[in-house]
């Protein structure tokens, strides 16, 4: 066998492991998808007469024709489809939880040192960790969907334009939980690698999750502008709404690919650093 056919190896029975800790120990799973459907049912039910009228009556920005496509023309019984593709966002950035505090427990009970000892490929912890936490998440992802479409979203993408949406939550999902994964090697207590990556999971809020960009404050209209997460959910959007994307997707790949990047490298790095302690 190869050094390749080695570390695919190595990782699958990481993989295998990870996937048996989470069928074992549910509730982290459960309580990080509980999240973003609490969120969506809130915003639905509770807010959505209020946002979806407010809405309704706003176009152009970055969220396209908002007024006409999605608001219902003034109305703010069609909110459901303004709010979630931010929502399914929201999903994909509450897995990195799950990573983060998944690899700081491996990092901190010791079995890392174990791993080290044993005839092993290196990459096959860290791969088997975040193919796992990406399986989870993009499980979660499509439960939020499942729930969104139950309570009367009504997307009118074609197959072409869902398989960009899975690609583009596949990508966002992946540059996530690298990203976990370092935050997950860096944290001294499992505790605080569950509070690290808290503001991740509540960024798409201060973007174009909720309300457009054009309803804001012009230092948080900026801020919200020029975060990864509002070009994110505006390419969702267009794509499973119809709304105008323009550049938005070049620069979501963009993010995305520099947010994995550079989540590689440093969770790389951090886990190098872990083994001269």
């Amino acid at each position: 066998m190869t050094a390749l056919s080695y570390a695919a190896r190595d990782s699958l029975t990481m993989l295998r492991r990870n996937l048996k800790h989470a069928q074992r120990y549910p509730s982290m799973t459960a309580s990080v998808v509980a999240m973003p459907v609490l969120m969506l049912l809130l915003f639905n039910y509770a807010f959505g007469g209020a946002l979806g009228a407010g809405i309704g009556g706003m176009s152009g920005g970055t969220g396209g024709t908002i007024g006409g496509t999605i608001g219902g023309g003034g109305s703010g019984d069609r909110y459901i489809d303004y709010v979630a593709p931010g929502i399914i966002l929201m999903a994909a950035t509450s897995g990195a939880l799950v990573t983060a505090v998944g690899i700081c427990v491996d990092m901190t009970e010791g079995i890392v040192n174990r791993f080290r000892t044993m005839a092993i490929s290196r990459a096959s912890f860290l791969t088997g960790h975040v193919v796992g936490s990406m399986i989870q998440t993009l499980i979660s992802i499509a439960f939020v969907i499942g729930i969104a479409l139950l309570i009367g979203f009504r997307p009118d993408a074609t197959p072409v334009e869902w398989l960009a949406v899975a690609g583009l939550l596949a990508l966002v999902t992946l540059a996530l939980t690298w990203v976990a994964a370092a935050i997950g090697l860096m944290a001294k207590t499992p505790e605080s690698a569950s509070n690290i990556p808290l503001p991740l999971q509540f960024l798409p809020f201060m973007g174009s999750a909720i309300v457009p960009t054009e309803s804001m404050p012009d230092g948080l209209r900026w801020f919200a502008d020029y975060q990864p997460f509002t070009p994110v959910i505006e390419t969702l959007r267009g794509l499973l709404m119809g709304t105008e994307i323009g550049d938005s997707a070049l620069i979501s790949l963009a993010w995305c690919v520099a947010l994995a990047l550079g989540g590689y490298l440093w969770a790389r790095t951090a886990y190098q650093r872990s083994a001269k302690r």
